[in-house]
């Protein structure tokens, strides 16, 4: 029998739950919550999502519950909306032969709970619950291996994988979510069979790889699917960072790998959520291993311009849309303009703190110091400057245009971008407030042009 908190015995979500296990139950099925949530409800967690599994078939679903919608109707999966929330109430079954790695060829429903539990991944997942009485059904010794912290997979683990090998990556994550040990059966068999990640859909593998990299201990997450030989089927530019070296007196943690992992676990914890800063930190310094060069020392002279397009070019392999592939591309590309806020003179300070995304790009340079010399001198410095500019406009609309430079007689080209850049400058420097004193401005750089020409 499990003990729930008051929080989430009492919650409405877990009420919900349990209105429908018992309306599932007083219309003559078996019914239980199942898999993570039993889990998490154990280790006296608040579950994200709860599963509901059931001797009731999708039809027999859909006739208890007024409102429904299937969603993987061929293997037995409705989803059931109650009180706003929405459940997915699987039919027990008993999967046939997989061809794919992905689906089975057929499925066959059954009445016995123990034989739905066979099928599932691991045993800690493997748990079944009634929400009623607490009592918790463990026909795979769950429990046992939630207690000992082991990600075991249920059965025989080559098994388990082929029967969708995107299972290797959620071994990766719950033993990184919950600080568990992958059992060495179910990591050897993990190992085996790495390369076969490869035939599973890039959308699938970049959510997986999403969800480790987004918990708590992302670098470790990192260098699980690199030790596992996961990684070098998925982001090989990844594991290409290991080896290289850095100069020691800004690189004292050692490799740009070792680097890489450490910036990951170093952005502040509200931030671990935020997709693209979290990317935006792993590919960092990805331009790194193609600029190396040792001279007097170790450089990498424009790697976050390589590595942003290094970066665009993984995010389309990895099907980001456009909007996030240009976020995070700019986080790479930008990343090294902090060495220079000090030297920046005020229009191009303000330039740099109005594009898009600044606060991302201020977090990722403040895990990139701690993940390395650990100094935040730069990231002060900023921080204090955007406080001395808090009551001027950052970037404010232009006072002279294109039309004003036509008026005074020129045409638009490649000088007249190069004036209007100039003139913007000038505007955010403070040294004009007025359409007027602008085109003065403007007048006196034509004529200073005119004379040195």
């Amino acid at each position: 029998m499990i003990q729930l908190t008051d929080s989430i015995k009492n919650s409405k979500k877990f009420q919900t739950v349990k209105t429908i296990v018992n309306q599932l139950k007083s219309n003559s099925h078996a019914a239980f919550i199942v898999g993570g949530a039993v889990r998490d409800l154990y280790l006296k967690e608040s579950p994200e999502e709860f599963d509901i599994a059931t001797s009731a078939t999708p039809d027999e679903i859909q006739s208890v519950f007024e409102h429904t919608k299937p969603v993987g109707q061929s293997f037995g999966v409705v989803l059931v909306i109650v009180n706003n929330f929405s459940f997915e109430v699987a039919t027990f079954r008993k999967d046939m032969k997989y061809e794919d790695g992905r689906h089975p060829i057929n499925v066959i429903y059954t009445k016995s709970q123990k034989e739905d539990v066979k099928r599932r991944d691991f045993t800690i997942n493997g748990l079944m619950l009634d929400p009623d009485t607490l009592e918790i059904f463990d026909y795979c010794r769950g429990i046992e291996d939630i207690q000992s912290k082991k990600i075991r997979a249920i059965g025989v683990p080559e098994e388990r994988f082929s029967e969708d090998y995107l299972r290797m990556l959620r071994a990766i994550r719950f033993s990184n979510k919950l600080n568990f040990q992958i059992e060495d059966k179910t990591e050897k068999a993990l190992c085996k069979h790495a390369s076969n990640i490869s035939s599973i859909s890039v959308e699938r593998i970049r959510d997986e790889i999403t969800k480790i990299i987004e918990g708590e201990n992302p670098g470790k997450g990192i260098v699980q699917l690199s030790e596992s030989g996961l990684l070098k089927y998925i982001i090989p530019e990844i594991e290409s960072l290991k080896g290289v070296s850095q100069p020691i007196e800004f690189h004292p943690e050692g490799d740009v790998f070792r680097h890489t992992c450490l910036v990951l676990d170093m952005l502040d914890d509200d931030k671990k959520k935020n997709t693209e800063l979290i990317y935006g930190a792993l590919f960092h310094d990805i331009g790194k291993p193609d600029t190396f060069t040792e001279t007097d020392r170790v450089r990498f002279n424009r790697h976050e311009y390589v590595g942003a397009t290094i970066t665009e070019r993984i995010c389309k392999r990895l099907k980001f849309s456009n909007k996030q592939t240009t976020h995070i591309k700019s986080l790479v590309k930008e990343h090294m303009k902090f060495g220079n806020v000090k030297q920046m003179k005020k229009s191009t300070f303000k330039k740099f703190i109005s594009i898009d995304n600044f606060e991302d790009h201020l977090t990722l340079h403040k895990a990139d110091c701690l993940g390395s010399h650990g100094d935040l001198s730069l990231y002060d410095y900023t921080l204090e400057r955007i406080k001395e500019l808090q009551n001027e406009p950052i970037a404010p609309k232009p006072i002279i245009t294109g039309d004003d430079l036509i008026s005074l007689g020129l045409t638009p080209g490649p000088k007249f971008k190069a004036i209007l850049s100039e003139i913007f400058d000038e505007q955010l420097e403070g040294n004009f407030h007025s359409k007027e004193e602008g085109i003065e401005l403007v007048k006196t750089i034509l004529s200073k042009q005119l004379t040195e020409s």
